[in-house]
């Protein structure tokens, strides 16, 4: 059977310069490929892959309400990427806290109004796996 080897989740964005600095300047993302003139961005960071792609008259995500959540990522140290991503000025909507899914997460906004979820599983008694 094939295997699905890779994905990319493709974002629209309002203003793709400003979105590309954003995910690079404030997430930590690197630049892949292309330089954006032909309306896409394709960024990364680590093993997630995104491309920003230039839509000017989409409704922007923070006017969908619950349909602006994004992403849920798995991140091995969740309260060091909070503290990296809310010193470069990231739009903090929940500090880190321990959830009894086994998950201790945050929730980030993009200026675009996308919602991110980092999370980190965590034992029973909240100590990190």
């Amino acid at each position: 059977m094939p295997q699905i080897i890779n994905s990319r989740c493709v974002l629209a964005v309002r203003d793709l310069a400003a979105a590309t600095q954003f995910y690079m300047d404030v997430l930590g993302f690197q630049r892949d490929c292309g330089d954006g003139v032909d309306g896409w961005s394709f960024l990364s960071r680590n093993g997630f892959r995104l491309m920003l792609g230039e839509c000017r008259d989409a409704t922007p995500a923070g006017e969908l309400g619950d349909h602006s959540w994004f992403v849920h990522l798995i991140v091995d140290d969740v309260d060091r990427l909070h503290d990296e991503v809310a010193s470069r000025g990231a739009e903090i909507l929940s500090q880190p806290q321990t959830r009894p899914w086994g998950l201790r997460e945050f929730v980030l906004r993009t200026p675009d109004g996308h919602r991110i979820v980092f999370g980190e599983p965590v034992t029973a008694n909240g100590n990190k796996e």
